[in-house]
């Protein structure tokens, strides 16, 4: 599907969860599209890329915890929005053993304030609620889970996803089916991409690495997962979106938004190729320590999202990897270029995505690479 700005230009679009990583680059991308954004969220760390892009001085903000509902409703009937995104979470899989109420509270309960907002806003008329690809029930049968696989969840993250899932699921067979608001979750995962400061992850562990001469602590360097650039699931947030505005009966439902399978690699090769685009070996070493558990294979089947909406992911691993290593060379060496760097990246991704879905078999054939 082709993301343009005919369909976002002026619409009035609410972003919870702008001051996290995805949610500052949707925020840029959807401010590119035309779009008039609110974020909704708490106050952004001054080590997060909201802040190193100054997305607050580009959008307009209101800082609330999505677990107070008067004051999340205030805020976003204050700003009327006609789409709403919700990205506001927990998002680390160590975190939430170490703090599993707030993992909860913050994901469960969280979600149920902003269902129940848009269910008493009839301005808003589209939501998509983003989740996980973590949500589904992982017993490694390595195999691609469809949105119609059976939830669940180890760890307290993905638990919480599950759980969020089944309350957005009820309300949009409870609540949405008989109004003209379009309700739909998004699953995605294991995003990378220039501007992600979070501990515990391994581009942003990397990069540590390098700017601080130390060696590279790995965890599970032959774990096995679905790396994507953040850009790619954000398109398809967008195209789903688009399509629900459009006709909310058909596509209020789960959707995976994943990358090819030849993405899915492990965390060594990930580290080696980094490595190259940085132009210089990684100081490394396998942490010993004892560690929760984290599932060793992880893939999305996306054939629903690449039939019912034309979307699928476009860029190949190398170029993921080089998109993901220029923008935080360019950090470090000229961090004043670093937001004009990221519209180029945002820009230059959606030509390159446009161009593919245009002409799906030859676009590959006739791009350079967009970054």
């Amino acid at each position: 599907m082709v993301v343009t700005t005919s369909f976002w230009n002026g619409k009035k679009v609410c972003i919870t969860g702008h001051t996290g990583f995805k949610g500052a680059w949707l925020s840029l991308m959807l401010r590119q599209l035309g779009a008039k954004v609110c974020g909704v969220s708490l106050k952004a760390e001054e080590t997060s890329l909201c802040s190193i892009l100054e997305i607050e001085k580009i959008v307009d903000s209101k800082h609330q915890d999505i677990r107070n509902f008067s004051s999340l409703k205030e805020a976003i009937d204050e700003f009327s929005p006609e789409i709403l995104f919700h990205l506001a979470a927990q998002s680390l899989v160590r975190e939430s053993y170490i703090n599993p109420v707030e993992n909860f509270t913050t994901n469960v309960q969280g979600t149920l304030h902003v269902l129940e907002t848009i269910r008493l806003n009839p301005h808003i008329k589209t939501a998509v609620i983003v989740t996980t690809d973590k949500c589904y029930e992982n017993n490694n049968y390595q195999k691609p889970f469809r949105e119609t696989d059976a939830l669940g969840g180890h760890d307290p993250y993905s638990a919480s996803k599950a759980a969020c899932e089944i309350v957005s699921s009820s309300y949009i067979r409870s609540f949405f089916s008989k109004t003209s608001q379009g309700v739909a979750t998004a699953r995605s995962g294991n995003v990378i991409g220039g501007g992600d400061f979070a501990k515990d992850r391994i581009i942003p562990d990397l990069f540590r690495s390098y700017t601080s001469n130390s060696k590279l602590q790995i965890r599970y360097p032959h774990a096995v997962r679905p790396w994507q650039h953040v850009l790619e699931p954000l398109s398809g947030y967008i195209c789903l979106a688009e399509n629900l505005h459009k006709n909310p009966e058909q596509y209020s439902d789960a959707w995976n938004f994943g990358p090819q399978k030849e993405l899915l690699v492990s965390v060594q090769r990930l580290v080696e190729k980094f490595s190259s685009e940085w132009g210089s070996p990684c100081l490394q070493e396998l942490d010993q320590n004892e560690h929760p558990h984290e599932s060793s294979f992880l893939l999305l089947n996306c054939e629903k999202a690449r039939d019912q909406l034309k979307w699928e992911s476009i860029l190949s691993f190398d170029d993921t990897l080089k998109a993901t290593a220029d923008w935080y060379k360019k950090y470090n060496s000229n961090p004043s270029e670093i937001l004009s760097f990221t519209i180029e990246q945002i820009n230059s991704y959606l030509a390159k995505r446009n161009t593919h879905t245009c002409n799906v078999e030859d676009a590959s054939r006739n791009l350079i690479n967009p970054f």
